[in-house]
Order: C-alpha cells, then structure tokens, then sequence
C-alpha cells in the first residue's frame, strides 16, 4: 500500500493559514459596482470590454435594428470567411479540413491546392519529436492530467531548439508551425503513457503517417490497431476546425496575446494557453457536459418524456442534482445569445455519426435537452440575454462516440487551438504593441508599518 507523502498533505498549519487568505481576500461584491469595474472583463450583459484589435476572426451576435443592438443568430469567421461556408466547402469536395483552416488563420488568405499540399507536407516533416524525447520527457513521471503534460512537453522543448529566445517572426513561425505538427503527437504519446503505467493498460506507441492528416494521425496514434472509418475521421476534423479559433477575447487566446506582449518565446507563451485552456469553466466544459449527461440517464426513466428530462433539469438549476453547481452544462455562451454556429454545424454530423455507432436515442436525448433547457432556464432564472446550445454541448457526445478517452477531450481542444494560438501570437508580435497591462484598483486602506515586538500572533 503506497503511504501518503506528507509532503503534499493539506496539515491543520495550513489550513490556518488559508482562512486568512480567504479573510483578506475577500472584497465586497458592492465594491465592483461603486468603481464600475467589469468584472472578469465584461460588463453585465456580458458584452466584453474592447482591449484590442484583430483581423483574425470575428464573433458576431447582435445586429443594429433601428440604431439599437438586437440578438441575432451567431455566425463565426475565420479571417472575414463564414465558418459555415468553410466547412460546407470542403466537406463538398470531400477533403480534410483542418490543415486548410489553420492555413487561413496563420496567413490570412484560402491556400490554392498547390499551396495547401506544401503546408501539409511541411507539417508532416515537422511531426518527428527529437531524440529520446519520448523516453525521457514523455515516459518518465506521466502525469494523471493530460494537459499538465502538454504543457510540461511544450516547455521542454525550449530546452532542444537552438533559437528558442528568438522572437523574429520568422523564427516564431517555425516554432508555431513545428507545435502544430505535434501537438497530437505529444497529447496521445502523454495518454498512451499514462494508460501504461496508472492504469496497467498495455503501451502502443505508433508513429505519425505522414500522409495522413491531422485528424486521421489523431486516430491512428491512439488505436492499438489504427484502425478508423472514414466518417469518424471526417467528423474529428470537423471538430478540429469548429475549435480552432474563437476571437481574441477567449481566455486561452487573450492568455497568449497577454503573455506574447511581454516578449517572452514562444514555448512560454503556449504553456500559458494551455494552463488556461485546462480550466473547466474554458476547454473541460465538455467532460462535464457527458458526466451531466450520464448522471441523467441514471436518474431519468424515460429518456423520450418532456416533463421528466425537463425536471432533472430543474434539478440542476436548483442546485439539487450532478454537482450541485446550478449549471446545465453545455447550454449558454458568454458571446451567442440565439445559437452558437459551431453546435449548429457540428449537430448535422453528430447526428449521422450517431446512427453509424448505433447510439440515436442518446442523439435524440441530446437534442432534447438542446430544446427543453432554454426554456427551463427562461422560466427559473432572470437572464439578460437569450440561452442556446454551445459547441461543447455536442463535441464530448462525438469523442465519446470516437472512444476517445475523457482524458484527451481537452487535449483535443488545444490539439485545435492551437492554430489559432499561433495566428494570435503572430499578429501581437507583428503589431510590436504595448505590453498589456491592465488597472487594479486598491480598497486596502494604507496603515503604518509596525516593529515585530509590537505585532499580534494570528
């Protein structure tokens, strides 16, 4: 049996010590209101506060009617291109989209073929990790989180490139483009070692195809047979692209222009992003929308009845059900109001996919509880603006259907996001601006400085 290590012990000192924390850190909500202080950077409709500018890709929610901002349906583009036609266009022409996006996103224009075979095949050269890495880094100390990993792989290798301080932007562009290329290498190559060594499970450490996408390569990496249907592959593309980049204002991205303006390498900046994108209230939203889900089906009988899928939701408003944390998990968005236009697109294809895997009454499930919680949280909570499905909603029903282990749904989040990380950290770097440093104001009264003899024990 493995002995606690003191060491890591939460011990009644410290416990001490927290409450004064807790004691002195705590600011009256009241105060937030007398300064006008936006909270978390956004005011109370939730609309954010303007820190920056960006010509990478535009999250629209509202229209002007009659000179006043009105709710309108979400629509995403990447560099002025409609998400919707992006997708639409190469799922016609029934190519891998991924590569495609992150083209666009890195240099602002579609690529001809002929530019798109050179991207992917300059991404394919760059998908070889150095030497040992995966027995010294990836092997030794795997970690229960996939993302600590992640993060701990980026910052490792600063430590193997020859230039990693220089912050020229073609160097970066290199950098940028080589953590493209391995991020799915990295993330699957950190769970297989887990699965291995935490869980008994036995080691498959396949290497990447270069002729494969990014999507296929994800599938092939971490089945022990790399075996994949078309369908599948065609779906986590989707996702990939759906994911890849969401504004600058989202908090991973906002992470990498914050740190980026500091002038730091690019590894550091990308660790950044990854610590923020591992938070639940940002990239795990998924995780907790398939455990919601799953603890429904426990405690719902009839998945198909209105008014018993519509009182466990109820439940959870009401901080009597799953987590007790009064949230439906994957309804609502801080930017769309009507509709988020990634669960819009991404539900035409779960629903196909669903039928391939045999799993439409969760699909229909799933889409009931799409259409019920709108109005569930309309009845029971005063809201400012309109509640609809996110892209989270959906995508952890997809990786579950792509027997993707919970472990990696965040990973794959940032396997995507990191195009747009790049893009982001390229265009703050290009702009040479200020480093970004926003005001706190201080509600500490100033007081006098007393000697040691003089102080009282807590």
């Amino acid at each position: 049996m493995r002995m606690p290590n003191r060491l890591y012990e939460v011990t009644p000192e410290i416990v001490a010590l927290s409450e004064l924390c807790q004691k002195n850190g705590h600011i009256d909500a009241e105060l937030y209101n007398q300064f006008d202080v936006k909270r978390g950077l956004r005011d109370l409709n939730g609309k954010g506060v303007l820190t920056g500018l960006t010509g990478i890709s535009d999250v629209c929610s509202k229209k002007l009617v009659d000179g006043q901002e009105a709710p309108c349906r979400g629509k995403l583009y990447y560099r002025g291109i409609n998400i919707e036609d992006l997708v639409g266009g190469f799922i016609r022409e029934k190519r891998f989209g991924f590569e495609e996006a992150a083209y666009l996103l890195l240099f602002g224009d579609l690529p001809s073929q002929e530019d798109l075979k050179d991207f992917q095949e300059l991404l394919s050269s760059y998908r070889s990790l150095p030497t040992s890495f995966v027995r010294d880094i990836i092997m030794k100390a795997p970690s229960r989180d996939m993302m600590n990993t992640l993060a701990r792989s980026v910052l490792t290798l600063y430590s193997y490139d020859e230039y990693a301080d220089d912050i020229s932007i073609p160097n970066v562009l290199r950098q940028c483009l080589q953590l493209i290329a391995l991020f799915p290498v990295l993330s699957v190559y950190g769970y297989q070692a887990y699965n291995h060594y935490h869980e008994g499970q036995s080691l498959f450490i396949h290497s990447p195809s270069p002729e494969l996408s990014t999507a296929e390569n994800i599938l092939h990496l971490l089945r022990p047979d790399s075996s994949y249907t078309e369908l599948e592959a065609r779906v986590l593309d989707v996702a990939l692209v759906l994911h890849a980049e969401h504004g600058g204002g989202n908090n991973s991205t906002f992470a990498t222009r914050v740190v980026s303006s500091s002038g730091t390498d690019t590894y550091s900046a990308i660790a950044g992003a990854i610590g923020s994108l591992k938070g639940p209230r940002h990239g795990g939203a998924n995780i907790k929308v398939v455990r919601m889900i799953e603890d429904l089906k426990e405690n719902v009988h009839d998945w198909t009845d209105e008014e018993e899928v519509g009182g466990y939701l109820r439940l959870l408003l009401h901080k009597e059900a799953f987590d007790r944390s009064g949230l439906i998990y994957g309804m609502g968005h801080a930017v769309y109001s009507l509709s988020d236009p990634r669960a819009e697109i991404f539900k035409r294809f779960v629903q196909n996919l669903s039928e391939e895997k045999g799993r439409s009454k969760e699909f229909q499930l799933y889409a009931l509880i799409e259409r019920l919680a709108p109005e569930v949280i309309a009845d029971e909570r005063k809201i400012y603006k309109g509640v609809s499905a996110n892209v989270d909603f959906y995508s952890g029903f997809v990786y579950s259907m792509l027997d993707l282990p919970l472990e990696l749904y965040t990973p794959i989040f940032a396997i995507s996001r990191i195009a747009g990380w790049s893009a982001h950290r390229m265009e703050e770097l290009v702009g040479a601006g200020k480093i970004i440093r926003p005001a706190y104001r201080n509600v500490c009264a100033h007081r006098p400085y007393l000697p040691i003899g003089e102080r009282r024990s807590k």
